[in-house]
């Protein structure tokens, strides 16, 4: 079985003094190899094929026989690691608790502990007629949430 670390190791060095980053490795069974890159600014497909033909170069498939795929973080994936919600600070995000409660709100701050959402909710003050919006900050420490993904709002 190929290791996992191994592979992390090749990205993360192919992936230094870029704007991408390692998301996620996954080694399943068959040695099919899944590497997931994001960026702060965009990814295109040479991007995925530079990397892949890297990590390739330094497995042997004499040895071990695999297949690999590297791909970037899809747009609707919910997020994995901390820089990921440090790139989406500004835009609206979908937030499902582990509670079952889903928030929509715009991600404010993060940090390697948890992030903030800003929320808007309708109140109706008290002798007013109408309600009214209301912002609030709620924040959360990851292991609280079941997955924070960007929001796509059509309008």
């Amino acid at each position: 079985m190929i290791d996992k670390d191994f592979i992390k190791d090749v990205a993360d060095k192919f992936l230094q003094e870029t704007p991408m980053f390692l998301v996620d490795v996954t080694v399943r069974p068959g040695n099919i190899i899944v590497v997931e890159i994001d960026s702060d600014d965009s990814i295109g497909i040479d991007d995925c094929i530079a990397l892949s033909r890297d990590i390739e170069s330094r497995l042997d498939r004499e040895a071990e026989d695999f297949e690999l795929e590297v791909g970037s973080a899809g747009v609707t994936s919910p997020f994995k690691i901390p820089r990921q919600y440090k790139k989406n600070e500004g835009n609206e995000v979908e937030v499902l608790t582990k509670a079952g409660q889903k928030l929509s709100g715009v991600l404010k701050t993060s940090d390697n502990n948890g992030f903030v959402i800003t929320i808007t909710k309708m109140v109706k003050p008290e002798g007013a007629k109408k309600k009214t919006a209301l912002e609030e900050d709620l924040s959360f420490a990851y292991d609280e949430v079941k997955y924070t993904k960007y929001l796509i709002r059509f309008k």
